[in-house]
């Protein structure tokens, strides 16, 4: 599902070039659950932030799917983004002037996926537990459930692949474990390949599989 190949990425700082992600190359099978860990700086959310083709690599290339993303022009990586990839961040991103339900349904409106998508949205926010919640606006969510809307919203367009920044780096550890349970069961249930950075020993543990990485390099894959 996800191909990483000799990946690079340097940045200038003043004269100097510093190299963040350092050739770094490995597969992901479909839906396996992976977790991406290291110490801050290690390079664990710019490696993240390259598979979504939200960043481009200095050189190596990544492929989602069968797709070549570090050769698409930004409109056909939005294209992908919005088909094939699903993002849950530790800071929400939901939209304040809108409800639980229309920030779930907000992807597939701008995919122009009418068919069949409130009745989506209304199953992923049951299988969340917010049904009750629904019509309430983010400010009048807790913590653990806003970030159980951007799950709801991750899942909406039945990605093959979501990548989750430290998902529960902003919630206490009754919802972390509540969160880790939704997007294990949705890995199973939705068939999606899950890539998780967290430096979360207890939600690490859970992944089939653990890219831990140090000064921008792979240093163990177990």
């Amino acid at each position: 599902m996800i191909a990483v190949r000799n990946l690079v990425k340097t940045i200038r700082n003043g004269p100097r070039e510093i190299e963040i992600i350092r050739d770094i190359s490995f597969d992901v099978p479909s839906r396996q659950f992976v977790a991406i860990m290291g110490p801050s700086g290690s390079g664990k959310s710019t490696l993240l932030g390259l598979i979504a083709g939200l960043d481009a690599p200095t050189s190596g290339n990544i492929t989602i799917d069968g797709v070549e993303i570090t050769s698409l022009r930004e409109d056909e990586l939005a294209q992908l983004r919005g088909k094939k990839l699903g993002f849950v961040f530790q800071s929400y991103h939901l939209i304040p002037t809108l409800t639980a339900f229309e920030n779930v349904l907000l992807p597939m409106e701008f995919n122009g996926s009418s068919n069949g998508a409130i009745a989506r949205a209304e199953h992923l926010l049951e299988n969340v537990g917010l049904t009750e919640r629904r019509d309430h606006y983010p400010v009048q969510l807790s913590g653990g459930e806003q970030q159980r809307v951007a799950l709801a919203r991750a899942f909406v367009m039945k990605p093959a692949v979501l990548l989750a920044d430290e998902p529960t780096g902003n919630l206490d550890s009754e919802n972390g474990r509540h969160v880790l349970e939704l997007l294990m069961r949705l890995n199973r249930e939705e068939g999606t390949t899950l890539v998780l950075v967290t430096h979360d020993e207890m939600l690490a543990s859970h992944a089939e599989r653990r890219i831990v990485l140090r000064d921008g390099k792979v240093v163990e894959d177990i």
